[in-house]
């Protein structure tokens, strides 16, 4: 009993060193691709170490979910490659050891890591979503930081574009400047030019005080004219020196983390069930309350009295439409039938208008049970990728980096395609939400099962020696055939000629 312990432990231990670093190489690849998915709102803006320790540790955490799963899969399948290809596994066997034996302390622990996964992405991630967010959103609003390039128009500023030739590093002067302002519209541009400029910055940042040294400035008076003339007046200003006071905002101003708490990613159970359910309800009430106005909708009563030639036509309820309709004179026949038209034109905006309303609670609803199956969906899937990678790495019998990382990246390829559609497939409400979002875990739970049966009655399913030796056998049988279907069509052809 106490040699199982320790064999426990060992696999534990094997298995707990892999999965660590397994699990920060796939976060730090992870991290690489949201940081160049979002490097747009980085580069240029003079952002302290501060914000990007920030950026990355939020970043790192909402990434978690995404990491784990393959990090359990990697980790699993080189465990048991390793004890494969050192026979540890062969030796566990002929000691009358299950392979299922030999899982279950590593099962033990993969259902407590999916136990931690589910309150991590209940209780942690939607906290750390909520700040990343604001924080990008912050980010996209803050100005680049000014470097004006020599050689080349630089457009980063609102409304102006500059153009310096070379620079005086030494002086800190800008050297043959060009600057064209088209603030008040591409018409009315004002052109500048200066043998030199100098830039400075306010003490609140919010603000750039561009001084100009002996140059002039060409405006257009489009706008200060009555004249409907071809001719443009413009004036020209020379200048030893001039300054101009620009907006830029070089500050980073914070977005309220409050305008986030209302998004779908920054909740946790309890709240999207109850938004949920008062969605459900707001929804329902709106269909019944239309529904009754539709079936309580008489038209007859927005039908002017003074457009009947016999007004007890509307008392008598046998009355027909048709001979309502041709009671009336010509002149009246058009202004019912133009109200009729105005009349329909009302209900179909008006049934438009309810349909979007409808519509956009439906898409609340949606967004809300995705993320409501997110935080089931993502332990279940810790659970079916151990299932996939124990087996096969026992199958395989290989360690290392080699061979099961490249199995493990094409499965978890497949898995992030096939979650990535039923996703899709449900926000879009093309497939019930339900469905959608454990279509992943339906379609990769046979494998795992299959796998493990396959692991446990010592398959050879990748032994590629088995396989030549299948196609050999194959290939035989094949020539067989093809050898009695070319003798049986040459008799037939010897008999026909003989007849």
């Amino acid at each position: 009993m106490l040699r199982i312990k320790k064999i426990d432990l060992y696999i534990i231990k094997n298995f707990i060193t892999v999965f660590f670093a397994v699990f920060f190489i796939c976060l730090f690849v992870f991290i690489m691709q949201f940081l160049w998915m979002n490097i747009d709102d980085l580069v240029g803006k003079g952002l302290s170490i501060s914000l990007l320790s920030e950026f990355f540790f939020y970043s790192s955490i909402t990434l978690v979910p995404m990491s784990l799963p393959l990090a359990i899969l990697l980790a699993s399948l080189m465990t048991f490659g390793s004890f494969g290809e050192k026979l540890e596994l062969l030796a566990l066997k002929s000691a009358g050891i299950s392979l299922f034996r030999i899982m279950a302390p590593l099962l033990f622990l993969i259902v407590f890591f999916s136990v931690g996964a589910f309150f991590f992405s209940n209780n942690v991630l939607p906290i750390a979503q909520q700040k990343l967010w604001t924080l990008i959103f912050s980010l996209r609003h803050k100005s680049p930081e000014l470097e004006i390039p020599t050689g080349e128009f630089y457009s980063q500023i609102n409304g102006f574009n500059i153009y310096v030739r070379s620079k005086d590093h030494k002086k800190k002067l800008l050297k043959n400047v060009m600057i064209y302002d088209f603030s008040n519209g591409f018409n009315n541009a004002t052109v500048m030019t200066a043998d030199s400029a100098k830039i400075l910055s306010t003490e609140d940042k919010k603000n750039l005080v561009f001084i100009l040294f002996d140059g002039e400035s060409f405006e257009n008076l489009k706008k200060q004219t009555l004249s409907d003339k071809g001719n443009v007046p413009y004036r020209r200003e020379s200048f030893k020196k001039k300054e101009i006071l620009i907006d830029f905002d070089s500050n980073f101003n914070r977005m309220d983390e409050s305008l986030m708490q209302g998004q779908h990613v920054s909740k946790n159970i309890v709240r999207l069930e109850n938004d949920i359910d008062s969605a459900k309800i707001a929804k329902d009430s709106l269909i019944n309350e239309y529904c009754k106005k539709i079936e309580t909708k008489t038209y007859l009563k927005n039908i002017d009295r003074d457009l009947l030639v016999d007004s007890s036509l509307l008392v008598n309820t046998n009355y027909n439409h048709d001979t309502l309709f041709y009671s009336l004179s010509k002149n009246k026949m058009e202004r019912a039938t133009k109200k009729a038209i105005n009349s329909v034109e009302i209900f179909l905006n008006e049934t438009k208008y309810n349909n979007s309303i409808i519509s956009e609670n439906q898409r609340f609803i949606t967004r809300h049970s995705v993320e409501w199956y997110k935080k089931f969906t993502l332990s279940f899937a810790c659970i079916i990728f151990f299932f996939i990678g124990s087996p096969l790495g026992a199958i395989i019998r290989k360690g290392g980096l080699g061979v099961p990382v490249v199995i493990s990246v094409i499965l978890f390829i497949i898995y992030y395609i096939i979650d990535n559609m039923g996703k899709k497939m449900a926000t879009e409400s093309i497939w019930s939400v339900w469905f959608g979002m454990w279509f992943s875990s339906i379609v990769l739970l046979p494998l795992g099962i299959f796998l493990t049966y396959k692991a446990a009655n010592d398959s050879e399913l990748f032994n590629t020696e088995n396989w030549i030796i299948r196609f050999e056998k194959a290939k035989k049988e094949l020539k067989k055939i093809k050898n009695i279907i070319h003798g049986k069509f040459l008799n037939n052809r010897r008999c026909n000629k003989g007849f």
